[in-house]
């Protein structure tokens, strides 16, 4: 008798174990669930009546997910509404993510823009929980406001461990941070060794080639730095086309991706 096959567009539930604020905009929620994945990767997140939106992984634990999510249409206003005990249904992971195994033992540089700090943070709290694999972790991390700042919990731990540099495009609040652009932040690094040096970027497109360009311009090797192009995720298995761009579906092959590929696909 054939065995039975899975059906891949089947969501699984998944209760909400808490809900932490992180702006008026998005809010990060822990629920419970079981899956070996990598950081970089995404869930196809889905309400019954409400459709699917694909959700970068925040952070992970044995047995469960935080996913940060941004109050942006139909359906994760209705998640936004959810509670502790309400429940989320998602299928996945989905996409490449960072290989984490080529950081070990060197420096790392973390460039990222808005909410593209939220699928870093894992990767961040991997570090940190294992500093003693790394050599040195820079962390720039740009806003537009004060008021638009995610993970703050999170960077008031980066700031004990690592090098961490929260600046806003603009200090229309009381601010005490940095402000400018946070590209013009890498110049200042102190990378001595930059053929040991690898980094991340992720953000606004935009963002990513002004950052990417002032790493290569400190020397860093275009193999040696890593973007995320989860803005064209879509529906998780390469099926609908949307992420598709040139050979490339970024469901599949990104959305994390190696510059010296990156840089030859037009967003």
């Amino acid at each position: 008798m054939e065995a039975r096959q899975e059906n891949p567009y089947l969501p699984f539930a998944a209760p909400i174990l808490d809900i932490y604020p992180e702006t008026e905009m998005e809010k990060t929620y822990r629920i419970q669930a079981r899956l070996s994945a990598n950081f970089g990767q995404f869930l196809e997140i889905s309400l019954p009546g409400y459709g699917e939106a694909p959700i970068s992984l925040s952070d992970m634990g044995e047995d469960w997910v935080d996913l940060t999510i941004r109050n942006a249409g139909r359906l994760t206003s209705r998640i936004h509404q959810l509670n502790p005990g309400d429940h989320l249904y998602w299928r996945g992971p989905y996409g490449q993510g960072f290989p984490l195994e080529n950081f070990t033992g060197g420096h790392i540089v973390i460039v990222a823009g808005g909410t593209g700090l939220a699928p870093l943070r894992g990767v961040i709290n991997h570090f940190r929980s294992n500093q003693d694999s790394v050599r040195k972790l820079d962390i720039l991390a740009g806003f537009k406001t004060p008021s638009e700042v995610v993970c703050s919990r999170d960077i008031e731990n980066w700031e004990q461990c690592f090098n961490t540099v929260v600046t806003v495009d603009d200090a229309c609040e009381p601010w005490d941070g940095c402000e400018g652009l946070v590209p013009n932040f890498i110049p200042g690094l102190d990378i001595r060794e930059p053929e040991n040096t690898r980094a991340i970027a992720v953000g606004p497109p935009v963002m990513i080639k002004y950052a990417v360009q002032e790493l290569l311009n400190k020397g860093i090797f275009q193999d040696k730095i890593w973007v995320s192009m989860e803005r064209r995720m879509h529906c998780g298995m390469g099926k609908c086309g949307h992420c598709k761009i040139e050979d490339k579906y970024v469901c599949l092959d990104g959305p994390v991706f190696n510059w010296s590929l990156a840089k030859n696909l037009k967003d």
